[in-house]
């Protein structure tokens, strides 16, 4: 098992974290927003946060979503002006990934930084697979897994229960002057046991499960009673020796250790590596952010 340091950001720094909570900086701007992991004390006193911050995301404390909000009703809280909706970019060796970040209900904002070290891996084994393999991205979210695989060279198939995310992420490859990425709005795993009974094969497979979910017709999705069936379909789906597949797993309950037994059942790997995800702070935390599995057959 081993912790990989996501690297590499020009556009990203996790400059604090702590009490619950991390202070970040996106492109030029700064927000706060939750972390539930962070459960030991900022470095950084509080005056030097709000004095950093654009915007602050506080989850909300009734049913009710709350779009732009106090700190007691949730939502988002503004010191600084900043606009709803701006870009940052990524480098892979001389490709530029580009994407569009939003401050939305839930407080996410498009990306997960952490995941640039899967992207680095996606690419340079598409590269090793060469232009035209197949990778299928499986809950895939506003798409950088997918970006990194048709930058590439892949022919990516982009699967999503989320129509709104689907086009969020079909701009960010139109920012990134990608194209021909297969856009889907489907359940994942109907859509893999559909691809199954089809005989399709694929050369990389991206697995991002949440740990509960909807799909467009109301599917639902658990994880614990979902994913080794998911696992079992996917092993049937790679194309044999070369394939590739990468597994994250955000689930604060699934260690990468369930990851790793859960695959060992299906894949027989020739290189394998699975452990965590790791941010380290300006001020010297490392804030652990998931687990990942890579498999190579």
């Amino acid at each position: 098992m081993i912790i990989l340091k996501a690297e590499g950001w020009k556009d990203y720094e996790l400059i604090d974290c702590g009490r619950f909570e991390k202070l970040e900086r996106f492109g030029k701007y700064f927000l706060i927003r939750p972390e539930p992991q962070a459960i030991w004390n900022k470095r950084l006193p509080d005056e030097d946060w709000l004095n950093l911050a654009n915007a602050r995301y506080v989850r909300e404390k009734q049913k009710k979503a709350y779009r732009f909000a106090d700190e007691e009703n949730g939502g988002w809280t503004f010191f600084k002006k900043m606009p709803e909706s701006w870009v940052i970019s990524y480098g892979l060796g001389d490709v530029i990934l580009n994407f569009k970040l939003n401050l939305t209900t839930f407080g996410h904002i498009g990306v997960f930084p952490e995941q640039a070290e899967n992207w680095k891996y996606i690419f340079e084994n598409v590269q090793k697979s060469g232009v035209g393999c197949k990778v299928l991205n499986l809950f895939a979210y506003t798409g950088g897994a997918s970006l990194a695989a048709k930058a590439a060279g892949a022919d990516v198939t982009h699967v999503d229960a989320v129509k709104n995310v689907i086009t969020w992420a079909r701009e960010n490859m139109e920012l990134s002057n990608l194209k021909d990425i297969r856009w889907l709005v489907e359940d994942a795993l109907k859509f893999v046991r559909r691809e199954v009974t089809r005989g399709k094969k694929y050369q990389g497979i991206i697995l991002d499960p949440p740990a509960y979910g909807r799909g467009p017709a109301g599917e639902k999705w658990v994880l614990e009673e979902n994913f080794n069936e998911l696992m079992s379909l996917c092993a049937q789906l790679l194309d044999g020796a070369g394939s590739f597949l990468v597994l994250n797993l955000y689930s604060l309950g699934f260690s990468s250790l369930i990851g790793n037994n859960v695959a060992e059942s299906y894949l027989s790997a020739s290189e394998k590596e699975y452990g965590e995800f790791y941010l380290l702070s300006q001020t010297g935390i490392q804030l652990p952010l998931g687990t990942f599995l890579r498999s190579k057959l």
